[in-house]
């Protein structure tokens, strides 16, 4: 028995040698948590880093005892194991030490802890709402609300072009704060338990419906920090990227203004009315954007699971009841709202592309105007 414990140790050493010789096979794999770029999270690798040495050290000092325990007093060498019933100096020995080691480790992970949640006296608050499988951020200050989507062409995700360096990692619409301000985040969700998390911030939070959690941070250097939803949230859980873009409080301020003239404008735009070449440009960047993760680019969605629009009665049928569906979504069904989370013009374009493609041809057009009467 004792020679077989030996080569099995001796075949683990063996292991580890040739894991930390192969260089460049793990080079690039990382092992560890990420520092972040907040003080936070610098606590929170600081803590995870006390807490490993502390467990590495134990484990040492264990193994160290046992090996050499096994080794000096193996029956080999006649030894024989003392007999007594109990020890009281070793029974407050092995119940102090590991008293200590564990307030050791309770007293900065509790002040790592209080200050996680300490979100008093922030500058700035932000909601953050998850749908399948979108983010929806509302600045609660400034009365600023957009969506953030997933902006990776299909043709990557279907595998019929190469991928680019943030390949499910870039939205069209990423959230924007400002540096030196402590933020405030308001994280809940509209259908299931989502997660929000940007590893370089250093926490995460679940998006609970009918829920708030909070969380926050603060920025010291501009910067565009990726993250993604880290709860198992459905079918395209992996298609809900986060991109933080941190900007000065000038660039931040001017990009306030920004998106105020884009809310007024796009309140214009509802009044225009387009060509059907124009709608159907429009119509199928949204649709690929909203609409292909259910029903295919290609319009024949999953049989059993989500419908066709190609020949589908809603999209061939009465025009009024198409755009009642694209507004307030199907009760019960996976088929969500999108009269919140898309513009006039972008509803009315989708849903003219969606009478007009996959063989539907039925010529109607929907125009801004008819999506704001139906709201």
């Amino acid at each position: 028995m004792f020679a077989k414990t030996l080569k099995g140790a001796w075949y683990s050493l063996w292991g580890a040698v040739l894991l930390l010789g192969a260089g460049n096979s793990y080079a690039d794999y990382p092992i560890n948590l990420t520092r972040g770029v907040t003080d936070i999270s610098n606590k929170v690798f600081d803590l995870h880093m006390l807490i490993f040495w502390i467990c590495v050290g134990a484990c040492v000092l264990v193994f160290a005892v046992l090996i050499y325990s096994i080794f000096t007093h193996r029956k080999s060498k006649g030894a024989v194991a003392a007999e007594f019933h109990e020890s009281t100096t070793v029974e407050i020995i092995w119940t102090t030490i590991p008293f200590l080691v564990l307030v050791a480790m309770a007293v900065p992970a509790t002040t790592t802890l209080l200050a996680l949640e300490d979100t008093r006296d922030s500058d700035m608050s932000i909601q953050v709402t998850g749908y399948q499988w979108k983010w929806k951020y509302d600045y609660l200050d400034d009365d600023i609300s957009f969506f953030s989507v997933l902006t990776t062409p299909r043709e990557q995700i279907e595998g019929d072009a190469p991928k680019d360096d943030t390949y499910l990692m870039d939205v069209d619409n990423p959230i924007v704060v400002p540096i030196n301000k402590k933020i405030r985040f308001l994280i809940t969700s509209n259908d299931v338990i989502h997660s929000w998390w940007v590893p370089a911030l250093g926490w995460k939070q679940d998006a609970v419906p009918g829920f708030i959690n909070d969380a926050w941070t603060e920025l010291t250097e501009p910067g565009t920090y990726r993250g993604k939803c880290a709860e198992l949230c459905g079918k395209d859980h992996g298609f809900m990227p986060i991109v933080l873009v941190a900007k000065t409080q000038e660039d931040y301020d001017a990009w306030v203004e920004e998106q105020k003239g884009a809310a007024a404008a796009a309140a214009d735009a509802a009044t225009a009315t387009l060509t059907m070449d124009e709608l159907m440009a429009k119509g199928e960047t949204a649709y690929n954007s909203h609409c292909a993760a259910c029903h295919q680019a290609n319009g024949a969605g999953i049989p059993g699971v989500f419908p066709a629009i190609a020949g589908s009665a809603v999209a061939i049928g009465d025009v009024a009841k198409h755009i009642d569906i694209g507004i307030n979504g199907v009760p019960g069904t996976a088929m969500q709202a999108f009269g919140e989370q898309l513009s006039a013009v972008d509803l009315a374009a989708v849903i003219t592309y969606q009478r007009n493609a996959f063989g539907n041809d039925t010529g109607d057009m929907v125009q801004p105007a008819d999506i704001v009467a139906a709201k």
